[in-house]
């Protein structure tokens, strides 16, 4: 299946259209090939919030991107202690001049509350049209489709359309912190014309959204002191209770309908543009299914209408993701706690600076009279949004609906990854699509993949190559 070197340029794109046609049929027969390969990552458990496995995992993948005929090396920056990134290449002979980057994880979520999972968290059990296990979904699913891909390419035409890049990293769920010095150090190898971001949503209905950008994060830690050790809580009457100290704070910063009150917060909010309205009316949401699947009557604000999608998709939040104080056992402990925590991540949109509204928080809190409250950055994250009007969207846009039959463009995805980063850094555009279910319970107990999701997204991955090559 070599295609000849002399043969014109024409003739070689000609030539690789009709084979990759026939990937299809490749993927089809050896999806327990893809399975078993899935397997094998969701059983090699790889929690970065514990530092575990993490480095088995990224030789894990290089060995599975290797079996698969794509180059792959495990690299490092000077402290080893720093999770790795596995680099893959592979070189294209009819098309060396354009250059694809598939950017993954391999590091997943802790797997607890252990009790709730109904099958072991890291078993990769299949069952009918599902495999179960940490990563399933998020996100080893998504990049076994990648490479095996690539690797139907390979074994149908002995070429790939375009020159192949990965970078797979092993710190994405816990902010992705080093990610910035990976690509500063080996930004040569990286380079690349476009990205192919980690996931990407599938809806109710079986139509992968595609999604062009990434809300950006400020997560904080707000901590609160009383006494110097926890007290008895009839005194009470006579010692500021911390936990209370910050409710106090909390609700100066945000209102019932969800608007965060502190100063100006939304002053460098990127508006939409009217080709991005237009997207956003147009794109399906079904809020009977949404609210049916979470288990909610209605929404903030009672938000309505288009107003639901353009929050999701382009307005800032002020999330609290955990409390900390006092007794929370079993029964009753009468104790005033000696300190306090809440745990708040802020979403950002284009153009907002994580650093900047860092700042604009600490004098919020001084200028309401809280300035004893800690403040404990955790992690900054801008946001990133590619272009509607880019050639790559309408590419992967062609290739979803030839896969898959139809497909839904997204403004922004409501979640955070370092696409920023990606796109300053590489100066390359950055778009998200994938097999994931979007109810695939990530990040939760019983987390699955779609089998046949898993087999569509392989297909697509394909022709998003031939699409961009051509």
């Amino acid at each position: 299946s070599q295609i000849s070197k002399k043969q014109p340029l024409f003739s070689i794109t000609k030539s690789l259209h009709t084979a990759l046609s026939g990937i299809n049929e490749l993927v089809d027969a050896e999806m327990e090939s893809l399975i078993a390969d899935l397997q094998t990552l969701i059983r090699q458990p790889s929690v970065s919030a514990k530092k575990q496995g993490l480095v088995e995992c990224a030789n894990l993948v290089a060995k599975i991107m290797r079996k698969a005929g794509i180059n792959s090396e495990v690299l490092y920056l000077d402290d080893k202690n720093i999770p790795p990134i596995v680099y893959g290449e592979l070189k294209s002979k009819s098309n060396p001049n354009k250059t694809i980057l598939f950017y993954n994880h391999y590091d997943v979520q802790p797997e607890e509350p252990v009790e709730l999972w109904e099958n072991e968290p890291f078993s990769g059990k299949v069952e009918g049209n599902y495999v179960f296990g940490r990563g399933s979904a998020d996100d080893k699913g998504e990049l076994i489709t990648r490479i095996k891909a690539v690797e139907y390419c390979l074994k149908k035409t002995g070429d790939v359309p375009c020159n192949v890049k990965f970078m797979v990293e092993g710190e994405e769920e816990v902010g992705s912190v080093h990610v910035e010095q990976y690509l500063n150090r080996y930004n040569n190898r990286l380079s690349c014309n476009g990205v192919i971001w980690e996931f990407g949503y599938v809806d109710a209905e079986d139509r992968p959204i595609i999604s062009l950008g990434m809300k950006g994060l400020l997560y904080v830690e707000l901590i609160a002191k009383g006494p110097v050790r926890d007290a008895h809580s009839s005194l009470a009457v006579l010692i500021e209770n911390p936990a209370w100290r910050l409710i106090s704070a909390l609700n100066t910063m945000r209102d019932q309908t969800g608007k965060i009150l502190i100063k100006d917060w939304y002053k460098e909010v990127r508006p939409f543009t009217e080709q991005e309205l237009s997207v956003i009316a147009s794109e399906p949401f079904d809020v009977e299914e949404f609210k049916k699947e979470y288990g909610i009557s209605k929404f903030v604000a009672d938000t309505k209408g288009t107003d639901i999608k353009k929050a999701l998709v382009g307005m800032p939040t002020c999330n609290i993701a955990g409390f900390n104080s006092g007794y929370i056992g079993e029964g009753a402990k009468t104790v005033l706690p000696s300190q306090a925590m809440v745990k708040i991540d802020f979403r950002l949109v284009p153009d907002m600076v994580p650093e900047r509204q860092l700042e604009r928080l600490k004098n919020h809190l001084r200028e309401h009279g809280f300035s004893d409250i800690e403040v404990k950055l955790i992690h900054g994250e801008a946001a990133a949004r590619t272009p509607i009007s880019d050639p790559f969207v309408r590419q992967v846009e062609q290739a979803a609906k030839e896969t898959c039959g139809s497909a839904i463009i997204s403004v922004s995805s409501a979640g955070t990854g370092p696409m920023y980063s990606f796109a300053k850094m590489l100066k390359a555009p950055c778009i998200s699509i994938g097999s994931t279910y979007m109810f695939a319970r990530i990040h939760s107990p019983n987390e699955f993949a779609r089998i046949d999701l898993l087999n569509k997204m392989t297909k697509c991955i394909g022709r998003v190559m031939e699409k961009f090559a051509s």
